[in-house]
């Protein structure tokens, strides 16, 4: 059995930089990673990283005027090596950043707990046991497999993990869900030159409908064919295709689809199956996301869950906040905890994307709030015009009593920059006229706010 100040299961944003800390500390500390292509977590490895950089190269791909699908197929195998090469350098770096640190011994093999304190560690060649009173759970979470006949060992059925890996482009994608996974990889798949089905019953459901609608529309202009009120009943194959059945929920008609490739993008959930959990009195919701209290503490006090694992937003900069709680708790003044950062702003990457803050028009009328609702279409900005991309809506509620901002959606060309500014005027407590009356450089996409706040 092997000591250590401090184990960490797994090697995401949040576990990785915790290490760095304690290590810096002088602390002993012990990384286990499941999958040496996972030094780094899934940002990294499987998530914004890699399809961020497929995202830009759809972008290009889209200004491919006149070619023939082999040329767009070419194109699309490139991606994938550019894609390849700009994980593979990460991985690579995040890996040595903790190998090469004296104070740092990296694990490659599947973790369980044995006890409150002892964790289990089975390699490709052994087990080995460690021991540890400080132990951080960070194994992220994984996708959602439906119960649709067919789809389990499929050669033609993916996840958003192993489709990225496919260096076809497929001629029809058939993507199950409409969530921000599937519309994310809609919009880059229909860029580099596949024709996409999206099967949904309801798209992106936590939006407000006419946010939803403007979503819809626009990536319907991209060619994109969403079959609504759709139930996947199988997915079949012959040694060349998928064969999609489903059926329209609210007539009961039966249709079927061909495809070269099927994405399913039905969500995912806490990667906790495999850890012997009630071993160390860690509990988990209905969801099975580990429970923690404000400061990441799980139901065993010395055990603490960051990132993905404890459930809530996945997004790889949650997991940073979650590196910061736990040093100020352990380091500081304990002064961060989780309730702290909201509200917390995210992106969708589709073109353009999709950016939100807050509560939507919906969540603020349900809470029985007396608010003000703007809009504004992209058409009106000036510089959507000058970049040619009018497509798109802006939407803000305001309290009406306060004249606080309760949310923001942007559907727009840099909206993923742009919610930083919205979010930093609620987070300093500004009200709506802040933005309203600020100063914007011009043209630019920010400066749409004096118009949105008007």
């Amino acid at each position: 059995m092997k000591a250590f100040d401090v184990i960490i299961i797994g090697f995401g944003k949040g576990g990785k930089t915790l290490a760095a800390e304690f290590a810096k500390r002088g602390q002993k500390v012990a990384v286990i990673e499941r999958s040496d292509k996972m030094y780094g977590g899934t940002c990294i490895n499987i998530g914004c990283i890699p399809t961020k950089t497929l995202v830009h190269q759809a972008k290009i791909a889209s200004g491919m005027v006149g070619v023939t699908f082999e040329e767009k197929s070419e194109f699309y195998r490139n991606a994938i090596a550019v894609k390849d090469f700009v994980t593979g350098i990460l991985r690579n770096k995040n890996y040595h950043n903790l190998a090469d640190h004296p104070n740092v011994t990296v694990y490659t093999g599947m973790g369980s707990f044995l006890s409150a304190d002892t964790v289990a560690v089975r390699t490709a060649t052994e087990e080995i046991v460690l021991t540890s009173k400080q132990i951080i759970i960070n194994t992220g979470a994984e996708t959602v497999i439906p119960s649709i006949e067919g789809v389990v060992d499929n050669p033609f059925v993916y996840t958003s993990t192993s489709i990225m890996e496919l260096t076809a482009l497929p001629r029809h994608l058939v993507i199950v869900g409409g969530g921000y996974i599937g519309l994310e990889f809609a919009s880059m798949y229909a860029s580099f030159g596949s024709q996409v089905t999206v099967l949904e019953s309801e798209l992106i459901a936590r939006e407000d409908r006419d946010i939803a609608a403007s979503v819809k529309e626009t990536l319907e202009k991209k060619g994109i064919v969403f079959k609504m009120n759709a139930k996947v009943q199988s997915v079949n194959h012959t040694s060349e295709k998928a064969m999609v059945a489903f059926t329209d929920s609210q007539t009961d008609e039966a249709f079927e689809l061909e495809a070269d490739a099927v994405l399913l993008a039905t969500g995912r959930r806490p990667n906790t199956k495999e850890l012997h959990l009630e071993a160390a009195g860690v509990e988990v919701d209905a969801r099975g996301a580990i429970i923690v209290d404000e400061y990441l503490k799980t139901t065993n006090p010395r055990i603490r869950a960051v990132g993905d694992v404890k459930g809530g937003l996945q997004f790889t900069y949650i997991s940073l906040d979650d590196y910061r709680i736990i040093r100020e708790d352990l380091f500081g003044k304990a002064e961060r905890k989780t309730s702290d950062r909201d509200p917390v702003s995210y992106s969708v990457f589709i073109d353009p994307p999709l950016a939100r803050i807050g509560l939507n028009e919906e969540e603020a009328r349900k809470q029985n709030l007396d608010i003000i609702v703007k809009k504004l279409p992209v058409m009106a900005i000036p510089r959507a015009k000058t970049l040619g991309e009018t497509d798109g809506l802006l939407k803000a509620v305001i309290d009406k009593n306060t004249g606080k901002i309760l949310g923001c959606m942007l559907f727009a060309p840099d909206s993923s920059e742009v919610i930083n500014i919205v979010a930093l005027a609620m987070k300093a407590g500004q009200d709506y006229t802040f933005l309203r009356d600020f100063i914007f450089t011009h043209p630019s996409m920010s400066e749409a706010l004096n118009d949105l706040f008007s």
